[in-house]
């Protein structure tokens, strides 16, 4: 499966940045501080991530899927999604989810990068999905997420282990364009900075577009 994501320098250096650090690492102190479990015998974490299970080697950072139905496993290919996962795996830590959805305003500077995730998050969202709720729809159950009532079609999908993000769609018209909202459980702002929750809303719209390849 194709996913959309660069090849350049601009992902590979920071890529070995935080493979560096995650080889000096304790694997324990990092199962201990993400809650991501890790088994001593076959050195690998399992790390869940958008409806899939994969295991995550230590120290090499090789990862392997657990076959599924759903088919598509960016973790084992999107250079932005693997910087993601060691980035969270070597620095970040685990926080409660309280229930509680916050909007990208929200998040602490979320206003000085607004505009950055409007147009990568928020209308490649509502542009590609928009007049294709059927499409979004069927591609949302398929990884498994969970239908919510908010506007023309909402679901919430599991990004990581005990991280969500809401999609909301409104559908266009002959007047009107279609919008989007995307929100993140507020346990997100605890772990990541905001330039980081764009680039989830990034990897998960690539995932759905993924998935709606394989389906249609």
């Amino acid at each position: 499966m194709n996913f959309d994501y660069a090849k350049d320098s601009k992902e590979q250096r920071p890529y070995e940045h935080y493979l560096a650090a995650y080889k000096d690492m304790d694997p324990n102190e990092i199962s201990e501080r993400t809650g991501i479990s890790y088994d001593e015998e076959s050195r690998k974490f399992t790390v869940c991530f958008m409806g899939s299970t994969y295991l995550v080697s230590f120290p090499d950072y090789e990862i392997s899927h657990v076959e599924d139905e759903i088919g598509v496993y960016p973790l084992e290919e999107a250079m932005n999604a693997k910087i993601f996962i060691i980035r969270y795996l070597a620095e970040r830590f685990a926080a409660p989810f309280s229930g509680k959805f916050l909007t990208y305003h929200d998040v602490p500077w979320g206003e000085v990068y607004f505009r950055q995730f409007q147009g990568r998050c928020l209308m490649r969202f509502a542009f590609s999905y928009g007049n294709k709720l059927e499409h979004f729809q069927k591609v949302m159950e398929h990884l498994g997420a969970e239908k919510s009532t908010e506007g023309d079609c909402s679901y919430k999908l599991e990004f990581m282990n005990n991280l969500f993000i809401k999609f909301i769609l409104w559908e266009g018209d002959d007047e009107f364009p279609p919008s989007s909202q995307i929100l993140f459980s507020d346990n997100f702002a605890v772990s990541f900075a905001a330039e980081d929750l764009a680039v989830a809303g990034d990897i998960a719209i690539n995932m759905m577009k993924a998935v709606e390849r394989k389906l249609f």
